[in-house]
């Protein structure tokens, strides 16, 4: 509700990471990083969905699921570019850093 205000992602997953189960947190760091505010937050709703999650699962290709208007080549370029590390590292320092148990959920504030 605030221009001021940044959302940010970390991935703290419970199970084994690799290419076939990142697929949502691939697509939320390549949009995160490649798209604009407005298709970002629709693109973002999309993926959140429990059939979303499904076709993905099955085999449909992520870029079935793009916003018009989004940029999808770029966003194309970087989901297939985005390595596991990244995830990773996030799985580091959910669980080194914020002391989280693998898949635990948290929310953390930083604010004036």
């Amino acid at each position: 509700t605030s221009s001021h205000t940044r959302l940010g992602i970390l991935n703290n997953p419970s199970s084994k990471i690799k290419d076939s189960n990142t697929a949502i947190a691939r697509g939320i760091l390549a949009a995160f990083s490649t798209q604009n505010n407005s298709k970002l937050k629709s693109f973002l709703s999309k993926l959140s969905k429990e059939e979303t999650a499904k076709s993905l699962a099955a085999g449909t290709k992520i870029t079935k699921f793009l916003i018009p208007g989004m940029d999808g080549d770029t966003f194309e370029k970087k989901f297939n570019t985005l390595g596991l590390d990244l995830i990773k590292t996030h799985q580091m320092f959910c669980q080194e850093v914020l002391k989280l148990l693998p898949g635990q959920m948290a929310v953390v504030s930083n604010g004036r």
